[in-house]
């Protein structure tokens, strides 16, 4: 509630009495109306003139008297203040002029200039930054209500007009540097002020601590697959420019700029010639920084392995020994190498530093079939295709070995005339000693045929060098054979069945 003062004019020589009086309100504030009323005591003059002054100035004049209003005070409306009237005796061309006592009004300020603040003080690019308006409304006027906003280079921040004092900004980079500033005002009454321009740089710091380090499936890097090198640093803010070179030739397989402390590189099927020494850099603009050099090694998965058979003669026969090799052409070592027969695991044999395995395999009646091989080097295994492998029958010559030089000194030509008189012999007293000749295959069910002695002699050289030699008492015969390293195998035999 307002509190009139009453200013009491008295009309002494120098013209000012209690007659003519300025009401003013007592208190006032920023925004407030001020209404100024200039009233006399008595009516008998005519009034012909009212004038308001403040500070000796003239403000405002009317021919009757009437009020005199400021609608929003503010500080510099503070002065002193009076009236003044023209007066004229009804009865008597008489005219007279009246002042009123001064008045002091003091507009008080409703809330002081605000003040922007920034925290941190030391803005860090990246991070958030807290602007704070700072201001207090007058004790006797608290019941108003303040608002705030943000301003950075004419642009509102944020969501404008807030009753909060601070604005809080998640991230801030170097492009948010500016002048800042920020407004305060009350709704009733309606005073707004604004603090003064601060300027805001945002601070960067250096890239630091640069590391690359690869990512791939179960730690290795397979060919075929997708590689991804991660290019990081500790620290550094703003736009931070990550590339990745190659030691061997220093030129670079991938560039990128973005606001991030750590930045992926994916190699999208990645070769066996990708291998090498690799390192990173990283730029904010403070120079590059370099990583330490990082060596990949591709692992190349096997490739399908090639079974060869190997047997010691051009028709493998029971009894023979054969070597069986599996080689994978590509593939990083070790490798391990099954082998099998009809999908039967036979054994399996590991090369540490790549290449082929063998296995050997001694040879039984059972063993005809197909044969397969596998490669594994961890990164999948891979079958080879089948080889079948074929017995022709027994090899039953190596049950009493007799080396025999004696016949060896014969030479042919008496080793082929002593032939021709055994089968002529042989032909003439085949009723008298029977004898059976073991072929490969073993002979069918059913006799066959006798055959003459040319017929024998043909047999004996398709079977490499075989003599039958008919022993004593026509009970068993003798059968020499001559091996590859120049012995003879001589084997007895009892003559139980015909001639084959």
């Amino acid at each position: 509630m307002l509190l009139w003062s009453l200013l009491v004019i008295l009309a002494p020589v120098d013209g000012k009495s209690d007659w003519l009086t300025l009401v003013a309100p007592s208190a006032v504030f920023e925004g407030d109306r001020i209404d100024l009323t200039c009233q006399r005591k008595n009516n008998w003059w005519k009034v012909t003139r009212v004038s308001y002054h403040k500070d000796g100035e003239e403000l405002q004049f009317s021919s009757e008297l009437s009020n005199f209003s400021i609608e929003r005070a503010v500080l510099s409306d503070s002065g002193t203040y009076h009236c003044a009237v023209a007066l004229v005796w009804p009865l008597f061309p008489f005219q007279k002029e009246k002042t009123s006592r001064s008045v002091r009004i003091e507009v008080q300020e409703l809330f002081p200039r605000p003040v922007l603040t920034v925290s941190p003080f030391r803005a860090i690019e990246g991070n958030p930054v807290t602007l704070t308006c700072e201001t207090k409304l007058s004790p006797q006027r608290s019941d108003a209500q303040l608002r705030f906003c943000f301003f950075r280079d004419g642009r509102a921040l944020g969501s404008g007009w807030s009753s909060s004092p601070e604005l809080r900004v998640p991230v801030m980079w170097s492009g948010d540097s500016g002048s800042y500033w920020c407004e305060a005002e009350t709704v009733t009454p309606s005073v707004r002020k604004q603090s003064l321009q601060s300027q805001i740089h945002m601070w960067r710091v250096p890239v630091s601590n640069v590391s690359l380090e690869m990512r791939a499936p179960r730690g290795q890097v397979i060919e075929g697959r997708n590689l991804v090198l991660l290019c990081s640093v500790t620290e550094g803010t703003g736009n931070i420019t990550f590339s990745w070179h190659r030691e061997a030739t220093g030129t670079s397989v991938g560039k990128k700029t973005q606001r991030s402390l750590s930045v992926e590189l994916e190699v999208p099927a990645v070769q066996e010639r990708d291998a090498g020494r690799y390192y990173c850099r990283a730029d904010n603009g403070h120079g590059p920084i370099q990583s330490k050099v990082l060596s990949i090694l591709v692992r190349i998965p096997v490739s399908c392995p090639i079974l060869s058979i190997t047997a010691p003669r051009a028709q493998a026969v029971e009894g023979d020994v054969v070597e069986l090799r599996c080689e994978a052409q590509r593939g990083s070592p070790p490798i391990l190498y099954r082998f099998y027969y009809e999908d039967v695991p036979l054994g399996n044999s590991s090369a540490p530093s790549g290449g082929g395995a063998s296995f050997n395999l001694s040879l039984t009646a059972e063993h005809s079939g197909n044969y397969s091989c596998e490669a594994d080097n961890g990164l999948g295994a891979r079958r080879s295709e089948v080889v079948p492998l074929s017995l022709s029958g027994t090899s039953s010559y190596r049950e009493e070995h007799v080396t025999d030089r004696a016949l060896g000194l014969l030479g042919v030509p008496a080793c082929v005339a002593a032939a021709l008189l055994f089968c002529c012999r042989f032909h003439k007293t085949r009723e008298m000693f029977p004898v059976q000749i073991l072929r490969r295959p073993p002979p069918p069910a059913h006799p066959q045929p006798s055959r003459t002695c040319s017929q024998i002699m043909s047999m004996w050289t398709l079977e490499m060098g075989m003599w039958l030699i008919p022993l004593s008492g026509a009970s068993s015969y003798q059968k020499t054979q001559k091996t590859p390293e120049g012995q003879f195998w001589r084997t007895r035999t009892p003559t139980s069945s015909t001639l084959a």
